[in-house]
This record gives C-alpha cells, structure tokens and sequence, in this order.
C-alpha cells in the first residue's frame, strides 16, 4: 500500500460529504513530552536458536492498528543495517521459549514416581511416565539443547566471573525497545511466539552473559565508525517531525461541535476515547505518535505541520472524515554529524559484531564440552568405564 493511502479500517464512515477543509488553527494547549524510537529489521542470531524476526519484517507480520490518516514507513532513523548490530539477537529463544515455558518435569523420574498420576480422568491415571513423554515429543529434544546451551554459557560466566543484575535485564529491554519501534512494537513480535515481556525477561540472562563474554573480544576502530557513518549518512538525517493526536467523525457537523467543547475547555484525550472512529488510537486518547510530513495522506499532514504545539486545528476534510488535530510536540529538521553519533554507531557496531561471533562461538563451545544427551545419543555410542580405561603399563 502507498504510504500516502488510507489504511483499512472497516469501522470508519467512508460516505461523509465532500466539503471544504477548514484547518485554520485555533486552541493554544500545553504539549505533551514524548520520544520517538527508530524500528528494526531481520537480526542475526546465535547458533541452535529460533529468531522471531523484528520491526520492518515483524511489522509487516503483525496486523497494523487502525490508523486511518497514515502508514508510517520506516519509523526512525536508523540506518538499515543498524539493526543488525542491534539487540535483535538477544531474543533468540524466543520461539523454544514456548517449549521453556511448559518446563518439562524434572527427567529422568524416581523409578517410583513414574506411575504417579499428574491428572484423572474418569477414574483413568495419566501418569508422570505418560506426561513426560510426550513432553518430550512435543520439544524436548530442542528444550533440553537449549537448557545445554544455557549451561555451557552458565559455566563460561562463572569463569569468567560475569554476573546478570537487574540493571543488565532492565537497560537490554529498553534497548530491544528502541530496536523494535517501541514496547508496543517488541509486544507485538512477542506475541507471535506466545510471550510476554515478562517471559523475554526469563530468558534475557543468557543473552546477556554472551554479550558480556564476546564483547571484549571485539574490536571497532575509529576508521570502522567514520566507514559506517559515511555510508550510511543520508539515513542519519532527521527530517522535521510533528507528535499529534486527532479525533475522526463522520460529518463536519460533528466535528465542528467538538471544536466547539474544546473551546469551551473539553479534554481533548477524553473526546477522543469518547467520539473518534479511529479505532487505532482513540484508547491512546487519539495519540498518533511522532511521524513525519510523508507519513501522512496530504490533507492531514498539510494541517498538522501548519499547527504549533499546543494547537488545535478546525475540521479537516479526508476521504474518511473529518479529523480535528491536536499538535503535541515538533522536531525541528537536523543533520547529524560524524561526532554527534560516533557513539552510538560504535556501540552498534560491537552488537553487530557480538552478534556475527555468537553462532561460531556456541558452535565451538559445546563441540569442546563433554555431554551427555540421552534423548539424542545412540545408545551403542556410550563407552563402558573398560572401554575408556588406559591399558596397563608393563
């Protein structure tokens, strides 16, 4: 779809008259404080691991709320392969996490315990022996891999003396956030998996224990920062930005008469959960959030940018209504230079590089451990203890 055509919204009253947009600006309110946040695209992941695919790929996957008046591309200034040096990778469990969730009881059961019954029916057992498996048909054998994983970089971390605070889990959200588009874009992708930002946290440890045991074997140089930034330095542009919130009606009618309320000193948040159409952002009291001048279909976007913070525009005339604006917060139009974003380009760069080693380095690491794994080694496999013994010296 054009980003310039409405999107579907099969609540909106599509047969309003055609009449003139008036769109002359009239309240002065105080503005409302908000940030934009950059969306993300496909992450690499480590080795043995599922990944749920973020923003650009994740957006086009999620059904789009019901914003009628735009389509917004992109989302933020972020290059397109900045991403990839993102904290993507960091929910690469994501989809086994569903398999983690349904822990499987403790294997293998006291030899008088597997009769057990874990439920009845009828006055029929179902026992532990019966739960397990199938549990282990359903995914044990990527569960227990990735429990495996799990312990191998558990022992790697404690040698190396790492520790995960709750700071560490709080900062990598709130950059997984930024990478997403914002909590309600990583929700979104989490729900494709059956998760929650609870159940992300759950698993955030690991991730964090491999980022702090691969960083300092990474390197970016100042020439590597001034490389990256020069070809991407179009995308690091900031065009002039306008956060707004607006109430769609069917008629003029109406919304000249909530112009009126607003006058006479009406909530303009609560008008909006009340009265607009726009299913997308009335329960966020009509918030669209920030978006740029091409966002938006043109009689909107002309309206909204004429406003100044904490103005409120007359009714303006779409093919799916009339909307009446409220301009929040502006961002002034700005080039970015190499010094400005020299720190977050490094700090990108590392992530992506963290990122590339992570699969080798799993790889490398469980092929040197001794393990054991029952569900997959064949039983001819396993050595008696005569077998492995040195043979005696003479």
């Amino acid at each position: 779809m054009d980003k310039k055509e409405f999107e579907t919204n099969g609540q909106l009253n599509n047969n309003a008259t055609p009449e003139e947009t008036d769109a002359s600006a009239n309240t002065n309110e105080a503005p409302v404080e908000a940030e934009t946040i950059p969306a993300a695209a496909e992450e690499a992941v480590p080795a043995a691991q599922e990944p749920v695919e973020p923003a650009n790929n994740a957006a086009a996957d999620v059904t789009p709320e019901a914003v009628p008046v735009m389509s917004k591309v992109g989302g933020g200034n972020t290059p397109p392969s900045s991403p990839k040096g993102g904290k993507g990778w960091m929910i690469a469990s994501i989809v086994l996490a569903a398999a983690l969730i349904i822990v499987l009881i403790k294997p293998p059961f006291q030899k008088d315990d597997n009769s057990v019954a874990v439920a009845t029916v009828n006055g029929t057992d179902i026992t532990k022996a019966q739960l397990y498996d199938k549990l282990v048909e359903a995914g044990g054998e990527s569960t227990l891999q990735n429990l495996i994983t799990t312990t191998l970089v558990d022992q790697e971390a404690k040698k190396a003396n790492i520790t995960v605070t709750d700071e560490d889990i709080n900062a990598e959200i709130e950059d997984l956030k930024t990478q997403f588009g914002g909590e309600d874009a990583l929700n979104s992708a989490l729900a494709q998996s059956s998760m929650t930002l609870d159940d992300l946290k759950a698993q955030m440890p690991l991730q964090v224990e491999i980022r702090k045991l691969l960083e300092p074997k990474v390197t970016v140089t100042d020439e590597d920062v001034t490389t990256y930034f020069n070809d991407n330095k179009a995308t690091f542009n900031q065009e002039e930005e306008v956060q707004a919130s607006h109430i769609l009606v069917a008629t003029k009618e109406e919304a000249d008469a909530i112009v009126k309320q607003l006058k006479e000193g009406a909530d303009f948040a609560a008008l909006a959960q009340e009265k607009s159409s726009d299913t997308g952002s009335k329960d966020k009291g009509g918030d669209l959030g920030f978006f740029k001048k091409g966002d938006m279909v043109t009689e909107f976007s002309d309206a909204a940018f004429a406003l100044k913070v904490g103005e409120t525009s007359g009714a303006v005339k779409s093919d799916y209504g009339y909307h009446v604006i409220k301009v929040t917060d502006r961002k002034e139009a700005h080039e970015y230079t190499l010094e400005e974003k020299k720190d977050e380009i490094k700090k990108t760069l590392i992530s992506q590089k963290v990122s590339e080693m992570s699969s080798t380095w799993l790889q490398d690491l469980t092929t040197n451990a001794k393990i054991t794994n029952t569900l997959t080694d064949e039983p001819e496999a396993s050595a008696t203890p005569e077998a492995t013994e040195a043979p005696a010296a003479e």
